[in-house]
């Protein structure tokens, strides 16, 4: 497994095990299937309501707590300083855990900063490693970085080898704030991944398939993908990515594919933030 350092020191893998839109009665037999074959990382959610699977999976694996990467993020309805705090503390019991080494901000919506100086503080008690934020689109990650303490460690967004997010890139790198692809794999209809013919031929030359060219792609950028899949055997094939590395000019045609810079969710659109707000704030 190869890792990224965050910018306040702490190691993170650089391939993880997404469990967005994995019921809750199933994840607990996910994740352990994905602890088996090897991944150190997951990645949840409170909105996702899987927190205890996670928990219960990880508690079962006799895995060392240190050898593992927990990934969480505090929901709308959470946000603001007090309710924040309160939602951290429900997640370390749901997890079974005294610390999550990964906390972000899971929208751009409500009281961030009152659910940040909430996270700030956890952080400076001990209940959180790192802290940072999801689907930050550029302009509100700037603004959001210039008026904090902690600057961001981690800014999760869709990113794929269809959806790039190269705009935001120097931002990111101007707050040494690093990136997780959630939709690593397109997923939500994107399929257009697993059959790309351009990624198809790449893979040849090294005897993968081209969801495991386009995982790699991101790790070989230092970005953080989290692939979810319920079936073992496709966990296994996207973990089995570090054996191999892409050339330049690889690295350059994949780069070619860019088709939704940003992504194909318009954070910024007024109906979209109504809704999240008006159904979950």
């Amino acid at each position: 497994m190869e890792h990224i350092k965050l910018n306040n020191g702490v190691e993170m893998p650089l391939l993880g095990y997404g469990v967005f839109l994995v019921a809750p009665d199933e994840c607990e037999r996910c994740v352990s299937d994905a602890l088996e074959t090897g991944y150190r990382h997951i990645d949840t959610a409170q909105a996702y309501f899987n927190e205890e699977g996670v928990g219960r999976a990880v508690a079962k694996s006799g895995i060392p707590r240190k050898e593992l990467f927990l990934t969480t993020k505090v929901w709308i309805s959470n946000a603001g300083e007090e309710k924040a705090a309160r939602s951290i503390d429900e997640s370390l019991k749901k997890l079974q855990t005294d610390y999550i080494d990964l906390l972000l901000i899971h929208q751009a919506y409500g009281d961030v900063y009152g659910s940040w100086r909430a996270m700030e503080r956890a952080l400076a008690e001990g209940k959180v490693r790192a802290i940072g934020v999801s689907n930050f689109q550029v302009g509100r990650f700037v603004d959001f970085a210039l008026h904090v303490d902690v600057k961001p460690a981690m800014n999760q967004l869709q990113c794929n080898v269809l959806v790039q997010q190269n705009g935001i890139q120097p931002y990111l790198k101007e707050f040494d704030t690093k990136m997780t692809a959630w939709g690593p794999l397109g997923g939500q209809g994107a399929d257009a991944i697993f059959t790309n013919p351009v990624l198809t031929k790449i893979g040849e030359k090294y005897g993968k398939t081209a969801s495991q060219v386009a995982l790699r792609w991101l790790t070989l950028r230092g970005i953080v993908a989290i692939p979810k899949s319920v079936h073992k055997e496709r966990m296994a094939q996207n973990f089995n990515i570090f054996d191999f590395r892409l050339t330049d000019d690889e690295m350059s045609r994949i780069a070619a594919l860019n088709q939704h810079d940003t992504g194909t969710v318009n954070f910024n659109d007024p109906a979209f933030i109504k809704y999240l707000i008006e159904t979950y704030g």
